[in-house]
C-alpha cells in the first residue's frame, strides 16, 4: 500500500480521517508493518507431525497448549496445500473457533475422541477491527479440530466418519 491517507488540508478533514481509521481498525504504513512483525515474532513454536486422514497424508502443526491454541494460524498470509493446524484438547468438549487476526479463509474439521470426523465448517476471515468476529461452534463435543485451506475437505472427499491417525516415523 503506497499511501494510506492522501494529504489533507483542513483540521476537520484530518480529524475525520483519523476518526475513520480509529473506528474501522484500519492500519497502514510503517506502524502496521511493525505491528504485523511483532505479532509474527510472538508466534509460538509449533511441533510438526504427519497424519493420515482417510487416504491423504498431511503435515500439521500441533496446537496442544493454551498458548498455541490461542494463537493458531493468526497473521499467516498463506497455508501450503495439504498442510494445516491440528488443535488437540485434553478431552471432548464443546468447541468453537473464530477467525480473529486470521488472514486466510479456512475449513475446520471437528473430530471426536476416537479421531473420527464429526463435521466440517467453512470459515471466512474477520473484518479488520471487528469487535466480535463470527464464531464457528461445533454441533457436538470434540477433542480435535483441524484447520486447512478453505474447501480442502470437500476437494479431497474427506467426509464425516473419516478418521485420522498420526504417522509413525520410521
Amino acid at each position: 500500500m503506497k499511501d494510506c491517507v492522501k494529504p489533507l488540508r483542513t483540521f476537520s478533514a484530518v480529524f475525520a480521517a483519523l476518526s475513520f481509521l480509529a473506528v474501522s481498525g484500519v492500519s497502514c504504513g510503517p506502524v502496521a508493518r511493525i505491528q504485523q512483525a511483532e505479532a509474527k515474532a510472538e508466534s509460538p513454536k509449533f511441533q510438526k507431525r504427519k497424519i493420515q486422514l482417510g487416504k491423504k497424508t498431511i503435515l500439521v502443526e500441533i496446537a496442544d497448549s493454551y498458548e498455541k491454541r490461542q494463537h493458531g494460524l493468526m497473521f499467516r498470509e498463506s497455508l501450503p496445500e495439504d498442510q494445516g493446524m491440528l488443535f488437540i484438547f485434553e478431552d471432548e468438549q464443546p468447541l468453537s473457533f473464530w477467525m480473529k487476526n486470521t488472514l486466510i479463509p479456512l475449513s475446520i474439521g471437528y473430530f471426536d475422541k476416537n479421531k473420527k470426523l464429526i463435521e466440517v465448517l467453512e470459515m471466512v476471515p474477520a473484518l479488520a477491527g471487528e469487535a466480535q468476529p463470527r464464531s464457528y461452534p461445533g454441533k457436538r463435543p470434540a477433542m480435535y479440530a483441524l484447520e486447512m485451506n478453505k474447501g480442502w475437505f470437500s476437494r479431497n472427499k474427506i467426509e464425516p466418519g473419516t478418521t485420522f491417525d498420526f504417522v509413525v516415523a520410521k
